[in-house]
């Protein structure tokens, strides 16, 4: 288990290491995850190669990759990621076992990265893409006190096809 970094009563943010690869995997490969997702359902090789490189971006200087696991009783049921993208911007995305949707767990750990964004890393704005059709991740964005931008048009190619995006963003006086 890697090192805690965030602890509350529903969850903790961990340091994903290379253990987590299995816990990952038993939601990445699930369809139903993978549905709104650039990627296929992954196989073992994908979630291993997922994993690596969130622990090769840790050790990197400067950091700019910051993924989370998100535990529970012990055990890792997603990942929570801020990426930044320039001196003042970063990206935020957030994945979780079916098992946990709908419980607000997405939400908060999402927050507590944003909060990381804004009063450690000095960003100004963070934003946050996902599939139009995938009304419950717009949800979690704008719970985080995000606002729709706008619509991406074809920017992601998705399996076998152009996917559009929406976009969502908040600024860091925006963030209570």
């Amino acid at each position: 288990m890697g090192k805690v970094v965030f602890s509350e009563a529903e969850f903790d943010l961990a340091e994903v290491v290379y253990e987590d690869w299995k816990a990952i995997h038993r939601y990445a490969s699930l369809p139903i995850v993978s549905q709104y997702q650039p990627w296929e359902t992954m196989r073992e090789k994908d979630t291993t190669d997922y994993v690596k490189g969130i622990v090769e971006a840790a050790q990197q200087v400067p950091r700019i990759r910051f993924a989370y696991a998100i535990q529970k009783d012990r055990r890792t049921i997603g990942v929570t990621e801020l990426n930044v993208r320039d001196k003042t911007n970063g990206e935020i995305s957030y994945i979780l076992h079916p098992d946990y949707w709908g419980q607000g767990l997405a939400t908060k750990a999402a927050k507590k990265m944003l909060l990381y964004g804004f009063e450690e890393l000095e960003l100004h704005r963070i934003y946050g893409t996902c599939d139009p059709n995938n009304g419950a991740s717009a949800r979690v964005l704008q719970r985080l006190g995000m606002r729709e931008e706008g619509r991406l048009r074809e920017n992601l190619w998705s399996k076998d096809h152009w996917r559009d995006s929406l976009l969502f963003s908040v600024l860091v006086h925006e963030c209570g």
